[in-house]
């Protein structure tokens, strides 16, 4: 990924142009370059204004360790990303749920992880045995997934203890569910990315299934897949072809056997670094923010002004949780979203999702989620911790009125329309409790809102104001991740990225080639 360095242009510098350019002082010269003035908008100098006050042109990887896809540790971590080898039925992969031409995620509300009908469809069309998707919460796009440096997953299971910025959980402690809330976790690895990678495999719904290693703990699961990959131990002969041992060896640049070498920590360390090389950051937004005027349109211009601007300044106060370069806060808050699927709730409200309070064990954290990042929004349908709205301006529209939102998607049975559930029989009797759920949520934000906690401000936005923010979010989108020969290098192929006739080479649902 190459990524274009230029000099923001601050708005003292924008309004000086034309007088610097226009060569004051007699040059003999009667004409001047095509570019020598740049024609600002009203909307432009309300924009600039809000670049420099909030300081929003810094860069989103200053400073930061960012490693090339050309890596050969990345290059490996590619690899056993496809490998269904990592799946413990061989029916799922990392990049079942999280495939680069789907945004980074999988295009559904919720996850199809193992027994899938077929294993091979990703996206629209995927499905699993039991005909209803048993994975609670939608899939994080792992597009950008470097630039994070507090926590990862909707409820910051994994979280830096530190939070240190530009390190991305590198510098200090991070805790894990092995560990449990607020523990340093020993075994997490060198960053946050490479301690998620830990997870997935260990999961029943997401890549384990119920009958590998049944009963046993996350690290017999864990030594049980190194062994495969590494052919020895209870591994031996688990894979017909296995050439990892020549992988792992190229990619550490060792000599060890494999034993030594193709172990789980190794494994996860080469599938954090072929993540965190997908940064993509350079969409119309940032090229606006590194001094192009006319990489936004007028609209999309009116929904950056509307987006940072406070409400008492005639905006929409997006930006009191969506900042940074990230444009998330990394912190946890309650926007009542619509609760679909199995749900993450105890006892009666098991069909509910207690969000951040499973973590930390604190009833003030129900409900709460991880701000999301922005970056590339338009590429990761379905939104929320759940996938219960299929488009920004559907979201853009329970912002505005959180309660009314709640009560037509009920009444309207919206999760009905979404694709993964609009053929499904009796579709309006799958979530029963979508009303009393959502009312729940309802009320701990009121509550907030009424006790001056809650960060989601009361606005009442228009039809053209809806349509100007998404228009923004839409400017977020970096160009190389809707063009398939760009994200080609993240993209495993079946000859060279196979070395255990276990790559995933995802189609959709005709069977095309994602």
């Amino acid at each position: 990924m190459i990524f274009k360095v230029k000099q923001p242009l601050t708005l003292a510098v924008i309004l000086s142009l034309p007088l610097a350019l226009s060569g004051c002082g007699d040059s003999g010269s009667d004409s001047e370059s095509s570019d020598s003035n740049i024609e600002l908008t009203e909307s432009d100098m309300s924009l600039q204004t809000v670049i420099d006050d909030k300081n929003l042109d810094r860069s989103a990887i200053a400073n930061r360790d960012i490693p090339s896809i050309t890596s050969p540790l990345a290059n490996l971590g590619k690899k056993l990303f496809f490998s269904q080898s990592l799946g413990g039925d061989f029916d799922s992969a990392c990049a079942s749920c999280h495939h680069p031409t789907l945004g980074g995620a999988d295009a559904l509300s919720l996850p199809i992880g193992v027994e899938s009908i077929n294993p091979q469809v990703l996206g629209q069309g995927r499905e699993n045995n039991s005909g209803l998707p048993v994975v609670p919460r939608n899939s994080p796009t792992i597009f950008n997934v470097a630039l994070w440096d507090s926590s990862l997953f909707w409820d910051s299971r994994v979280e830096s203890l530190g939070k240190e910025n530009n390190q991305n959980g590198a510098a200090s402690g991070i805790s894990t569910p092995d560990s449990g809330f607020g523990v340093a976790d020993s075994n997490a690895g060198s960053n946050l990315v490479t301690a998620q990678a830990r997870f997935p495999v260990t999961s029943n719904e997401e890549m384990k299934t119920a009958d590998f290693e049944d009963g046993s703990s996350n690290d017999v699961i864990r030594d049980h897949l190194a062994a495969r990959l590494g052919d020895y131990d209870e591994g031996i002969g688990e894979l017909t072809r296995n050439q990892w041992l020549a992988e792992f060896q190229t990619a550490f640049n060792s000599t060890a056997d494999a034993e030594g070498l193709v172990t789980f920590e190794n494994t996860v360390e080469a599938i954090g670094e072929y993540e965190r090389s997908m940064v993509f950051i350079d969409s119309p937004w940032r090229n606006y923010l590194d001094g192009d005027t006319n990489a936004l349109t007028e609209q999309q211009k009116q929904g950056a002004l509307l987006f940072f601007n406070a409400p008492e300044d005639g905006g929409s106060g997006c930006s009191a949780c969506h900042s940074g370069p990230l444009l998330s806060d990394e912190r946890h808050n309650i926007v009542a979203f619509p609760q679909i699927g199995i749900g993450k709730g105890d006892g009666t409200n098991s069909d509910d999702d207690f969000g951040r309070e499973r973590v930390t064990g604190d009833a003030q954290d129900r409900y709460n989620f991880r701000t999301p990042s922005l970056l590339n929004i338009a590429t990761t349908a379905p939104y929320g911790h759940a996938g219960a709205f299929n488009s920004l301006e559907r979201v853009v529209r329970h912002y505005n009125n959180p309660n009314r939102s709640i009560n037509d998607y009920a009444n309207d049975n919206e999760w009905c329309q979404l694709a993964q559930f609009d053929h499904v029989a009796n579709c309006t009797n799958l979530y029963p409790n979508v009303r009393t759920n959502g009312q729940l949520a309802l009320d701990k934000l009121d509550n907030e809102r009424q006790n001056g906690t809650s960060r989601l401000p009361n606005i009442n936005l228009n039809n053209d104001e809806i349509d100007q923010l998404v228009a923004f979010l839409e400017s977020l989108t970096d160009p190389c991740i809707e063009d398939r020969d760009c994200l080609a290098a993240w993209i495993a192929d079946e000859t060279t990225d196979n070395p255990d006739d276990q790559v995933l080479i995802g189609t959709d649902i005709n069977g095309n080639p994602l």
